[in-house]
């Protein structure tokens, strides 16, 4: 994989169609419909992909599956975030023999873990894995951020290359590209889609966006647009940016951006919508709000 790593890297949901069952058919339609967007990369088994809640059986097919399908046309990034740090370097090991590129780690999320705790974690952890690292600071989910002087610490090691900011802060996210100057090969990534052109201006990396799952094109021309400074055309697709996260608005629940985008693809004929427990799919009610507005992005026909 050539670094530093740039442009748009979505977090692919994870297409089910059971409690413990990949939708097949519909993963290799939603990777498809993906890399025909003109994305950099595939993060699989992250947030938006509900890696935390499926099966580790589950998970390693849904890597060699990925792998499989995507033939090395794009890398492929594999979240590795457990609560258990044997079973973190066992998924890391199942990405390595199935051609990933890299894996993914945010901090572990149930008891809450000190500064130095989570810079040892990260030593021992780097010392085990057979694949480069990216760290993922999520502190709404984890309860914990990475601090900048842990990051700083993790910049010593050669085969952890970059991070990816799901916090919203942008003075936090400035902090990182001020850091990431130190390293030519290390990439910042912005999470929340609505601040990717800004982050990307102010130097980012890129993003790594959810809603590519449903318009990879979109924030692909967002990301070139923003990187060349294209002031009038940043605005036109920010707009769009704006109306599709709309669709995130119509659960009441923290799970309501998964399921929004797993509703729609489903709609579209891409993949099932079935989510892990204890989450399920949008009822009708929000199902055909989820239509209505997929009529008005033109994505559906009234």
């Amino acid at each position: 994989m050539k670094t530093p790593l740039t442009g748009i890297v979505p977090p692919m949901v994870t297409p089910l169609r059971g409690r413990d069952e990949l939708d097949v058919a519909g993963l290799e339609r939603l990777i498809e419909h993906i890399l025909a967007g003109g994305v950099s990369g595939l993060f699989i088994l992250g947030t938006t992909g509900e890696g935390p809640s499926l099966s580790y059986r589950l998970r390693k097919e849904l890597i060699e599956r990925t792998c499989r399908l995507v033939r090395g046309r794009v890398p492929v990034l594999v979240g590795i975030t457990d609560t258990a740090f044997v079973e973190s370097v066992n998924v890391a090991c199942w990405a390595a023999d199935a051609g990933a590129d890299a894996v993914v780690v945010a901090p572990p999320y149930y008891l809450p873990e000190g500064q130095p705790e989570l810079q040892e974690y990260l030593d021992h952890l780097v010392a085990l894995l057979p694949l480069p690292l990216f760290l993922y600071n999520m502190p709404a989910l984890t309860k914990v951020q990475f601090e900048f002087e842990t990051v700083r610490r993790a910049m010593d090691h050669p085969r952890i290359i970059g991070v990816k900011d799901s916090g919203g802060d942008m003075a936090y996210f400035e902090q990182l590209l001020k850091l990431a100057r130190e390293r030519a090969d290390w990439s910042v990534f912005v999470g929340p889609e609505h601040l990717t052109a800004e982050a990307v201006a102010r130097g980012g990396h890129g993003g790594v966006n959810g809603g590519a799952n449903l318009l990879p094109r979109l924030f692909v021309e967002l990301y070139e647009a923003a990187r060349q400074r294209d002031a009038a055309r940043v605005t036109a697709l920010q707009a769009l940016v704006e109306r599709l996260g709309r669709l995130y608005r119509i659960g009441r629940y923290s799970s309501a951006i998964i399921k929004g985008l797993k509703c729609a693809l489903s709609l579209l004929g891409i993949c099932d919508d079935f989510m892990a427990e204890p989450f399920h799919r949008f009822r009708e009610p929000e199902r055909r709000q989820v239509r209505e507005l997929l009529i008005e992005l033109n994505l559906l026909k009234p």
